[in-house]
């Protein structure tokens, strides 16, 4: 599977739900808590082009976006094509 990586807070519930999604689904994810490692939501904001709100989710190196665009992606199918896609990639 890709590493997925999913910048979070503690108290947002969209990160729940995100993660609530990613772990039904069976994947395997690394968290950031923005609050807690210090210059991550630097590191965040740069990496999602400039997006600062949790959560901001990557599958490889893919910016997927926030909670509802992981969800839209699931609904419209293409979530387990980009699992699939990343994971055939060397």
């Amino acid at each position: 599977m890709p590493p997925v990586t999913i910048y979070t807070t503690a108290w947002c519930p969209y990160c729940t739900a995100a993660k609530t999604l990613l772990r039904e689904k069976g994947v395997t994810f690394s968290e950031i808590d923005v609050e807690k490692i210090a210059g991550s939501r630097l590191a965040m904001t740069q990496r999602a082009g400039g997006r600062t709100s949790v959560p901001q989710i990557f599958i490889g190196e893919t910016h997927v976006g926030g909670c509802d665009d992981l969800y839209a992606l699931d609904r419209s199918g293409k979530l387990g094509s980009l699992l699939a896609t990343q994971m055939a990639q060397p």
